[in-house]
This record gives C-alpha cells, sequence and structure tokens, in this order.
C-alpha cells in the first residue's frame, strides 16, 4: 500500500506554513518526527515529517517522492512534535520556526556530522601474545604494541605505524571507524562531589518537590535567601527523578553560571549529565544533543534553549533564577522558557520548580492565596543561609553627598576604603556595575551636543582600549571627535562609567589588584566565561568587576566584599519593571558576598539614597518589597494586573513606518469595537517606540494594555494579522508581556 508523508518545510514563510504530502517510495522506512530531504519546486531542500497517511487528496500523478531520510531516527520526539504545535498556537509563529528549536541548528543542511577516528581492537588472547613473544623475540615493538591494547582500545594514531600494519596482517588486531565524542570543557577535569548535611528548609524543601513527584506532579515556587542552598535541593530532588528511571532538566539564565553548575551536576551525577547552551562548538552541542537524544544522559543543564533537550519520562524541571528575563526570547519564536517549562512538566507529569532569591512578582503572586488552581505555584521558603552564616551587612552610600565633598572619583571613601582592607587581608572581592565600557557616553560641555549613532537613537559607548565609541545595540563603530560635530569646541568630556573605566579606576587605586573584567566584551571567545571564573575561582585574580553576568548564581567563598557602583542605573530606564529590576539585582550580587566562613560587607552607592527599592534590597526584605511594588502595579494597571501586547513597527522611510502604525490603530480599535471588547483595553495607542531608530530603521509600535478578563488570545490573533498584512517596506512583528519596551 502506497505511503504519504505529510511534511513541513524547512523555510520560514506565512505562505508556507501548512502541511505538503509527499509519497515514500516503497522500502524506505520514515517515522513522524525524522527529518527528509524532498524536492520543492526545482529545489532539493529539508522538512520535518509530521505524521504518515495511507490517503492522499491530491492528484497521485502530481505528487513527488520523498528523496531521502536525512537521519535514520526520528530527531523530534512525539512529545516534542506536539509542544511545537502547541508553541505554533501560543506564540504565533510557524510551525517550522518552532521545530527547529528542537534540534541544534547545524543539524539542519547537514553542518555538523559526527566526529569519528580510526581505532585498534585487541583479537589476541593473553597466550597468543606469550606465544609470539617467545617465537617472535626481535619484533620488539609489535610485542609492545599488544601489551599496551591489553588495557583496551587505542586510537589507531597513536601508535607504531609499522607495528599495527604488520599486526593487522597477522590478524592480531582490527582497525575500525568509531565516534570520538567532543566533550565540553565544563565536563572534563575534577569534579567535586561532597555530599552536604541539609538545613530544615532544605529538608522540608526536598520532601515536598519529591512527595509531589511521587504524586505525579506538581509546581513550586522556591523562594530562598542567597546562600540558603537551592542547589543542593535542586540536586537531591534530581536524584529522587533518576532513582524513579526519570529524567529531568535545569536552566540557568546566564551561560557565565552552566559552568559552575554543570561541575555541580556532573560531580553528582557523572557522564548521566549533559550540557546545552550556545556557547558551546557545533560538533559538542551535536554530541551532548545525541546523548541525551539516545538515553545516555538524564540530567541535562543549560540555558534558556535547554528546555527543547530531547528527553523522556520527564520527572523535574528546574529554573534556577527564574525572575531572570533572559528566558524570554526576543526573536521569533518569542518564546518563555519558562511557560515552556511548565506545559512540558504537565504533560509529562513532573514536578516543576522555579527557583530564586528575589522571585519576579508575577510568580510571586501566582503563590499568594486565591489564585485558581490550574495557575497556582506551592511557595516553599528558605530564610536561613547553609551553616548558620549571616546575611551581608549592607551599606548605602550617598553619592550625592561624596560629590558635595570633592570626590568626583566612581568610588565613594567608603568603598575605596573597603577595597583596600578587604585585599590586604587576601580576601576578595567584586564590583558590579550594569554597564560595560569606559564611558556611558560623549558629550560636549559647552554646547551639550551626546554623540549618537548614526543607526539608533541612542548614545555610543566609549570603549577606551580600543580607543573608539561603539553602539551596543547595531555594533556600530566610530573613532571618539576631538572637537564638538555640533558647536566645533575643544570641550569634549566622557561622561558615566562602564566596567572598563571602573577596572582602570581599581587599578589606579589598588596598584597590587589581580583583577579580571566580565562583560559581553570579554567573554565573546569560547569558554570565555569558565577561564575568568576559573582564575577568580583559583586566587588568581583577586578582584572581580562585572555586569549582571555575575550577580547571580556564583559561589565564591572567599569573596567578603561586594560593590554595587551605580545602583540608580537600572532604576530609571523606562520600563514599568525598572525597580523590579534594581531590586533584584542588588539583592542578588549582595549574595555573593560571606557565602564561605568569613562574614559578607556590601557597599550600594547611589544618587537616590531614599528610593524604596533601594531600601528594601538594602534590608534584603522581598516581602515587603512584593507589598510595595504590587501596590504600585494594581494602581498603575500593570502586569500582572493587566497583559501588554505590542506590535513593532520598522523601515527605512519614517512616513511609511508611521503611517503602517497609525492605520492598524485604526483597523484594531474598530475590531474591539465590533467584538464588543473596547472595554477590556486599558491603553491603546500607536506612538513612537522609546528607541525610535535602530540599526538604521525607524521604528513605532501599536501598544495595547489588556484587562484579563478580555480575551487576549483572539486580540493576539487580530494583532498577527494585522503585523502579517504590513505594507511592503515595513517589518511588523508582534510581541506578548515583552521582556523589553524599548
Amino acid at each position: 500500500m502506497t505511503q504519504y508523508a505529510n511534511v513541513i518545510v524547512d523555510l520560514s514563510a506565512g505562505a508556507l506554513d501548512r502541511m505538503f504530502s509527499y509519497r515514500v517510495p516503497e522500502g524506505m522506512q520514515i517515522v513522524p518526527g525524522q527529518q527528509v530531504r524532498i524536492p520543492f519546486g526545482p529545489r532539493r531542500i529539508e522538512g520535518f515529517v509530521v505524521s504518515l497517511t495511507d490517503e492522499c487528496e491530491l492528484d497521485p500523478a502530481r505528487v513527488k517522492d520523498v528523496l531521502e531520510p536525512v537521519q535514520d531516527y526520528p530527531v523530534v520526539l512525539p512529545e516534542l512534535m506536539e509542544l511545537a504545535d502547541w508553541m505554533h498556537e501560543r506564540y504565533l509563529c510557524n510551525l517550522v520556526d518552532a521545530l527547529r528549536l528542537m534540534i541544534p541548528a547545524e543539524m539542519r543542511s547537514g553542518r555538523v556530522r559526527i566526529r569519528t577516528k580510526r581505532f585498534v581492537h585487541l583479537n589476541w588472547s593473553g597466550e597468543q601474545i606469550d606465544g609470539f613473544g617467545r617465537t617472535n623475540p626481535r619484533a620488539g615493538r609489535q610485542i609492545e604494541l599488544l601489551h599496551q591494547l591489553q588495557a583496551g582500545d587505542l586510537e589507531a594514531a597513536q601508535l607504531n605505524a609499522s607495528a599495527l600494519k604488520a599486526l593487522v596482517q597477522r590478524g592480531a588486531v582490527t582497525v575500525y571507524e568509531g565516534e570520538q565524542r567532543r566533550t565540553p570543557s565544563a565536563l572534563r577535569g575534577f569534579v567535586d562531589a561532597r555530599e552536604f548535611t541539609l538545613t530544615a528548609g532544605q529538608r522540608r524543601a526536598v520532601a515536598a518537590i519529591t512527595e509531589a513527584m511521587d504524586r505525579g506532579g506538581g509546581r513550586f515556587l522556591l523562594n530562598g535567601i542567597t546562600g540558603s542552598g537551592k542547589t543542593e535541593v535542586y540536586i537531591r530532588a534530581i536524584r529522587h527523578a533518576l532513582e524513579r528511571g526519570q529524567t529531568a532538566i535545569v536552566l540557568v539564565p546566564e551561560i557565565a553560571l552552566t559552568p559552575q553548575m554543570v561541575s555541580w551536576f556532573h560531580g553528582r551525577f557523572g557522564d548521566r549529565a549533559a550540557v546545552l547552551h550556545s556557547g558551546l562548538s557545533a560538533g559538542e552541542k551535536f554530541d551532548e544533543w545525541r546523548r541525551i537524544r539516545f538515553g545516555e544522559a538524564q540530567v541535562v543543564v543549560g540555558a534558556r534553549s535547554a528546555i527543547f533537550a530531547p528527553l523522556t519520562n520527564i520527572g523535574a524541571i528546574i529554573v534556577d533564577e527564574e525572575h531572570e528575563n533572559t528566558y524570554q526570547s526576543e526573536s521569533r519564536p518569542r518564546y518563555d522558557a519558562r511557560e515552556v517549562a511548565w506545559r512540558r512538566a504537565e504533560k509529562n507529569g513532573a514536578v516543576l520548580v522555579l527557583g530564586s532569591a528575589t522571585p519576579s512578582i508575577s510568580s510571586f503572586m501566582r503563590a499568594m492565596p486565591g489564585v485558581r488552581a490550574e495557575n497556582r505555584l506551592e511557595l516553599l521558603e528558605m530564610r536561613e543561609r547553609v551553616n548558620g552564616r549571616p546575611l551581608p551587612e549592607v551599606e548605602v552610600v550617598d553619592m550625592r553627598a561624596e560629590f558635595e565633598r570633592g570626590n568626583h572619583s566612581v568610588f565613594s571613601d567608603r568603598l575605596s576604603d573597603e577595597l583596600e582592607r578587604c585585599l590586604n587581608a587576601g580576601e576578595q572581592a567584586v564590583l558590579f556595575i550594569n554597564r560595560r565600557g569606559h564611558s556611558t557616553f560623549v558629550s560636549c560641555r559647552k554646547c551639550g551636543y551626546v554623540v549618537k549613532c548614526p543607526q539608533c537613537d541612542v548614545s555610543m559607548t566609549y570603549h577606551q582600549v580600543e580607543n573608539q565609541l561603539r553602539c551596543h545595540y547595531c555594533g556600530n563603530t566610530m573613532p571618539p571627535p576631538r572637537t564638538c560635530p555640533q558647536c566645533g569646541s575643544s570641550y569634549i568630556k566622557y561622561f558615566g562609567a562602564g566596567t572598563q573605566k571602573v577596572a582602570e579606576e581599581a587599578q589606579k587605586l589598588l596598584p597590587e589588584a589581580r583583577i579580571v573584567r566580565m562583560d559581553v566584551d570579554t567573554t565573546r571567545g569560547k569558554d570565555a566565561h569558565e577561564r575568568i571564573l576559573s582564575r577568580f575561582r583559583s586566587g588568581e585574580a583577586n578582584l572581580l568587576i562585572g555586569t549582571q553576568m555575575i550577580a547571580k548564581g556564583l559561589d565564591f567563598p572567599n569573596v567578603t566584599l561586594v560593590g554595587v557602583v551605580a545602583a540608580d542605573m537600572t532604576l530609571n530606564l523606562p520600563d514599568y519593571r525598572s525597580t523590579e529590576r534594581t531590586f533584584q539585582l542588588i539583592t542578588q550580587v549582595a549574595g555573593r558576598a560571606g557565602r564561605g566562613d568569613k562574614p559578607g560587607r556590601v557597599i550600594v552607592q547611589t544618587y537616590d539614597p531614599d528610593h524604596y527599592g533601594i531600601q528594601l534590597a538594602a534590608a534584603q526584605d522581598f516581602r515587603a518589597f512584593y507589598r510595595k511594588e504590587s501596590a504600585f502595579r494594581r494602581s498603575a494597571l500593570y502586569p500582572p494586573f493587566t497583559q501588554i501586547v505590542r506590535i513593532v513597527y520598522s523601515g527605512k522611510d519614517e512616513e511609511q513606518v508611521r503611517a503602517a502604525a497609525e492605520a492598524d490603530e485604526q483597523r484594531f480599535a474598530a475590531w474591539l469595537e465590533e467584538k464588543n471588547m473596547r472595554g477590556d483595553a486599558v491603553q491603546l495607542r500607536a506612538a513612537e517606540a522609546p528607541i525610535s531608530l535602530l540599526r538604521g530603521e525607524h521604528r513605532w509600535q501599536l501598544f495595547l494594555k489588556m484587562y484579563f478578563k478580555g480575551d487576549l488570545n483572539a486580540a493576539c490573533a487580530r494583532m498577527q494579522e494585522l503585523a502579517d498584512a504590513a505594507p511592503e517596506g515595513v517589518r511588523a512583528e508582534l510581541e506578548v508581556n515583552p521582556a523589553n519596551l524599548y
């Protein structure tokens, strides 16, 4: 009987977002989830087999044959095929865009393959080797090689070529092609496999999670203060899953955290642990993915995309630092890894654990009384640090008073003194500033002109090492001006401070300091995060300066001082979450201090010391912050009390972009009236985007704030229709509860 394959072609276009039928040639074995090569017009392309059928509505004469399977196994497991279909509906993306997430990108178009090498296997027994040695005493190299192989197969390239050839001819050994695994650096070398005694809070959390696992699943918010041992809870939960014959996924928000987390899990679970993130080479990622796919690894640790790991029978999904916005994808499909984790846990009957010392307002609200069962998280709290260690003492320094005293340095006198004391005592310090580069912006002191990127509506950042201005949005660079481009004066000044300048000032202040810097500029190379952190962990460096990638999750027992150089930097961003993010960053980075036997101290420098976000972060009082911030959100009708959706329009022609946004505002307002939903919209407006020029394109937005009681799915579907119908020359992208509002 003729069989047909329903295939999604590997081309992302709205017109192609449907299945195409192909005949399966007789004798070809194909199953749903496989990649296949197919004819498509004049081209040969790849596609994903979604389903098989014995019937085809098309004229059989018009149906083309599948050319060949790309692999001899399905690359998208049934559960992940269903997940892709759910994402297609939930995030209004093309189905192929969701399917692409399920495999390493390099597997498409055959850009990565299994690495093989020649290995040698010993065929002779020990008696045969001894007999050969007695009768051939002059064949010393052959005898030596035979003894080497008694310990196991060896790589052919490492052996004497002439001796090997002679032994092959004698039939003593066999040479064969074997797969060589490309192992990520985080899975190589020494690992710490120590067991720890649990605190009372840890025991309660582990008991609740494992009992839920035995019952068939549950959803938890693990709110533990910094240093309370959340990672040990994750490890015990995963161990329970493995004992039940199940698997587990652990998500971390930053690649910088992955090596440390992987080393902990590798230490406990050995080769059963795998790692997946964008910092791996194509070959490493492919080999790790295949280990997971074929059941050789049962615990997957990685960044956002690791949620699509090809595991079956999942028992636990952990999302560490769940408050981080890096879990939200900013390119299509604009998925939220936390939401996908929720879905996978539900489908597998697994436990979902969202962990953080500073949970998002939205997540914490789900753990409060009155939430519907299908949306509810069970709250688990850990209020003490491991071994009874105290939280670090936090001191807020008013930088206005420093300025009035004539201190124009990036360091207050208090922070300078503490840095000197800390390093002289043989301890380590961390300095946090959420801005890379040397100076925040370059301006003329005579006329006030600020050097902006010609491609984006943002100021350019000065990078001293390269002596250039760089746009952190599009990457555009230019030499710094010697005179003002606007008034011609020579009064050019570099304002603000980034990681480069902080490092430079710290070296002047403390010439003997051994400084490492960690930001986007210093971590571009492969394994760069790990190399920097290894230098600091080993004590080779004693001062770590970095952006938010050092603010969370890192555990260095000798760090006794943390300095927050400019706490206001995230406080004044044009985003309703700016106070929440400031509170989270200060609390998280403060938690890097005092994790060993010595007490910790934190110095927070700010020009707004009385702001509740800074005061409550200094007090490390999340509950008080939640009450204050949720009250503000409720009164201002911001999420999670409403939902925000927007279409971002961009293009070269400013007038065309504006007209498209304003026309869609009229169309959408009419649709709301037609559906009797106008009262569900808190706000609807077309306006310039906060960054009105980005990468050379003008930007407008259609902004919708909507009550939860409204039909958000219908509204999003209509807005997606409007975005898809954008005029030629205008690109329109829908964003639901966007991670950033620029």
